[in-house]
């Protein structure tokens, strides 16, 4: 069986701990961050876990080796 390819833009997207559970960034950290609180920037930081079974199983498949 051949090797699968790994989908870059979600392997940059999400990232695993070493017991395996796979964590994903907050949401508005992009831009226009300067009108929260520092406190709540500083709390966007932190990355937080992919709850949902489904969508662990859809970023297995796309991307498997993370």
């Amino acid at each position: 069986m051949p090797k699968l390819k790994t989908h870059k833009s979600t392997a940059k997207r999400f990232k695993r701990t070493g017991t395996g559970k796979l964590m994903r960034q907050n949401m508005p950290k992009g831009h226009l961050r300067r009108r929260h609180s520092n406190r709540n920037n500083r709390k966007l930081d932190r990355y937080t876990e992919v709850v949902l079974h489904e969508q662990k199983k859809k970023i297995d498949t796309l991307a498997p080796y993370i």
